[in-house]
């Protein structure tokens, strides 16, 4: 963690800032003619600049969601319908 003193004008107030997260691990996938058709036109209707961000927030999104619906649970859904 990084602090650092943000000048006020009657003083000085310190400021937590998180350490960067610099993203040095790369993935590469292949579309066919259709799908990349079909992904920049939601670019355009959606009005996306900034691509990776949009897939890597869709990505991360959904393997969360997953995780999230993987979670052990303390009883079967059998039980918990009883």
């Amino acid at each position: 963690m990084i602090i650092c003193m943000k000048k006020n004008k009657k003083t000085a107030t310190p400021i937590v800032k998180p350490p960067k997260m610099n993203r040095n691990n790369r993935i590469t996938i292949s579309l066919n003619d259709k799908e990349m058709r079909v992904l920049e036109q939601f670019y355009e209707k959606y009005k996306i600049e900034k691509r990776s961000r949009f897939l890597r927030e869709t990505i991360m999104l959904a393997v969360l969601k997953k995780f999230g619906e993987d979670y052990p649970k303390l009883f079967d859904e059998k039980e918990m319908r009883q």
